[in-house]
């Protein structure tokens, strides 16, 4: 399905198709650029080598001692059942899902590893109801839901990358920015989450364990929307 996108991913090429275009290039307005960001944007570009940092969203920016994230890959495979698992897959898929688009991080204390991504849909300047049907698919079924299938780096920290111990989602905001970002995040020692017992647990005893890591996979999502806001105008 949509295997045709498999084969725009240029990564030798470094970019997002073998027609891209450099931003200077673009003779649409900045927020239009939005739309076509993800197939025309330069692939170490749209996935930044670092994200976050002591600075502020902006603060580890081309800085890799002073980022949170860095970068260790990009998928070549961009279909959409590639990216997805289950009712995030599926939601995708009902709302016109052309293309997941995944990079793999691991944190600057290279205890943690998260695979990014970038669910393209369906072209509009202002229509918000895709993204909000996958953000509402993705509430409903917060624990039983893997959402993003991890990419695991050959060679790299991340080469054993499966287990995800977290995950979030969230649509991207704004006109032309037809999107929605979301990343899972695990050990990079693999280990896996559970439930914590009795006192240490929640009044349900419920996912306990798994909190902190979906709070900096929400975190990454977050700097991550931040990122496609600055491409959109044009600040990379």
């Amino acid at each position: 399905m949509l295997a045709a996108f498999g084969a725009l991913l240029l990564l030798g090429g470094g970019a997002l198709t073998a027609h891209a275009y450099s931003n200077a290039q673009q003779e649409l307005p900045n927020y239009e650029y939005g739309n076509v960001m993800w197939r025309d944007e330069p692939v170490d570009s749209f996935f930044p080598a670092t994200l976050g940092g002591r600075g502020g969203y902006n603060g580890g920016l081309h800085d890799r001692e002073a980022a949170i994230w860095n970068r260790v890959g990009i998928s070549p495979d961009t279909e959409c059942d590639k990216g997805l698992t289950s009712h995030t897959l599926k939601a995708a898929e009902e709302n016109g899902c052309k293309a997941v688009l995944r990079a793999t991080y691991v944190d600057s204390t290279a205890n943690m590893v998260a695979t990014v991504a970038v669910v393209v849909l369906p072209e509009g300047s202002s229509e918000i109801g895709a993204r909000t049907n996958i953000y509402e698919a993705y509430q409903d079924h917060l624990f039983d839901d893997g959402v993003v299938v991890p990419y695991a780096v050959p060679g790299t920290l991340a080469a054993k990358w499966k287990h995800r111990n977290g995950a979030d989602l969230a649509p991207v905001g704004g006109e032309h920015m037809p999107y929605v970002v979301a990343a899972s995040v695990g050990s990079v020692d693999g280990y896996v989450a559970g439930d914590l017992p009795g006192e240490w647990g929640d009044s349900n005893g419920d996912n306990v364990d798994r909190e902190s890591w979906s709070a900096n996979a929400a975190d990454l999502v977050t700097l991550f929307r931040a990122h496609m806001d600055r491409l959109q105008m044009g600040d990379s």
